[in-house]
């Protein structure tokens, strides 16, 4: 499906100034030159972690395979923020794991940290970018020529799912732009529901919403980070949703939450705009409403538009230190590209692959029963190609969410309004950018 928007040598070579300027004082590391990357000598043991449910098999299915390289599974923490600084920890003490599930929002500090292996020259590694989702190609290059960090393992496109039952009775038609959204939104209002919930607490959720909107939370010129929380087109989206909350036509329930699931589950809400995974998250939750649900696009700023946003994904790295990097490459590319790892990682872990050819195995071209019938997986499959493969996340994303949060939840408290806590996130993220002395823009 072609997009509206062009992938300009700008873009690109703000991607690659990542590498430039987000480094500390003792981040000297080159990116690695060919023949670099060679395999060990005689047979590897190497050390995974992951936080994924049924990881494990998965790496058994590996272990079965490659009887000269065998993989130790370790299973992260519970929260992928406390397997990061476990990460950080042993990287720093020259015990780290050979590999580690990092999302792409975390990319940026272990590239900051020299916390990355460049894998880029190990074979086969280089040559299977075209065999990954564009945008998730450029997040784990950071746009660097000759450089890769991680192999892409799973995505998280964006788009809307819906209460088709509810629509019809109440003859509403479904929102296809975030004009319609709003209009939806109030004539739900008059049945006493709302459209959907916002929120506070996720705020990578938001992000994917700025993501769509063609905006950009985070720039570097080469020299300093610039932070751009409240860039216009991130303001746009802000008084989009402030204009919901002030209207009361937005819930304030706590997402994932036992009053979240209800409000599904008794048609107390009739939208979710969210990602791939979304899917399980519905089903499990509202049961009662099987075969009700449908997925559309998510709304367009412009009518006819094609443009989606992410949220979530992840890659497996190679971290820092480790002794086998071409094997640990090759069990990278294996686990993120072979038909039967990726069948069982969604089978077990509800992963949807960054492999373009992942989007074709059986599970994902059937029809869903739970939504009707409907084949729900084309419409990720191209919110995925949809996505603007030059989005850039900033080195502090764990900081920075949790300061933009606090702020949502005052702005659902009417003690503020979502702009306040985006200007406040911005401060907040360059004082840590400071703290930690890496270059930022004020």
């Amino acid at each position: 499906m072609k997009s509206t928007f062009k992938r300009t040598a700008t873009a690109a070579a703000l991607v690659s100034a990542l590498a430039l300027a987000g480094c500390t004082a003792t981040s000297t590391e080159e990116p690695a030159a060919s023949g670099e990357c060679a395999p060990s000598d005689g047979p590897v043991t190497l050390t995974f972690t992951s936080w994924v449910p049924g990881m494990d098999q998965v790496v058994a299915l590996w272990n079965e395979q490659n009887p000269d390289i065998q993989v130790e599974f370790q299973t992260g923490p519970s929260g992928n923020s406390g397997t990061y600084q476990n990460f950080f920890n042993e990287i720093a003490a020259g015990n780290a794991a050979d590999l580690g599930q990092i999302e792409y929002d975390a990319l940026p500090n272990f590239r900051v940290q020299d916390g990355l292996e460049n894998i880029a020259a190990c074979a086969g590694v280089a040559e299977a970018s075209d065999d990954f989702v564009e945008w998730t190609w450029s997040q784990v290059t950071f746009g660097e020529a000759d450089a890769v960090y991680a192999i892409p393992q799973d995505s998280g496109p964006i788009a809307m799912y819906y209460r088709a039952d509810l629509f019809e009775q109440a003859g509403i038609a479904v929102p296809t732009t975030w004009e319609e959204y709003r209009v939806a939104a109030e004539q739900i209002a008059a049945q006493g529901a709302f459209i959907t919930n916002f929120p506070k607490t996720d705020v990578n959720w938001f992000a994917g919403m700025v993501w769509q909107n063609d905006g950009q939370w985070f720039a570097n010129d080469g020299e300093n980070w610039d932070v751009q929380l409240t860039s216009d087109k991130s303001v746009e989206v802000a008084d989009y949703w402030q204009a919901m909350i002030d209207d009361g036509l937005v819930s304030a329930l706590p997402s994932f939450s036992d009053e979240w699931n209800a409000s599904f589950n008794t048609g107390a809400q009739w939208t979710w705009i969210s990602a791939v995974w979304g899917a399980g998250t519905i089903r499990s939750g509202a049961p009662d409403t099987a075969g009700n649900w449908r997925v559309a696009p998510m709304p367009q700023w412009e009518a006819g538009g094609e443009a989606a946003g992410n949220w979530g994904g992840s890659s497996t790295a190679v971290l820092k230190g480790s002794d086998h990097p071409y094997e640990a490459a090759q069990f990278a590319l294996w686990l993120n590209s072979d038909p039967e790892a990726l069948a069982l990682a969604n089978e077990l872990g509800g992963l949807y692959p960054a492999s373009k050819a992942g989007a074709t195995l059986p599970v994902f071209t059937a029809d869903q029963e739970f939504y009707g019938g409907q084949k729900i997986y084309e419409v990720f499959a191209q919110a995925s190609e949809w996505v603007i493969p030059n989005f850039i996340w900033g080195p502090t994303m764990t900081q920075t969410y949790t300061d933009v949060s606090d702020g949502f939840g005052t702005a659902l408290s009417g003690g503020g309004t979502l702009l306040d806590a985006l200007t406040a996130g911005q401060q907040s993220t360059i004082d840590a950018l400071k703290a930690q002395s890496i270059p930022v823009k004020e």
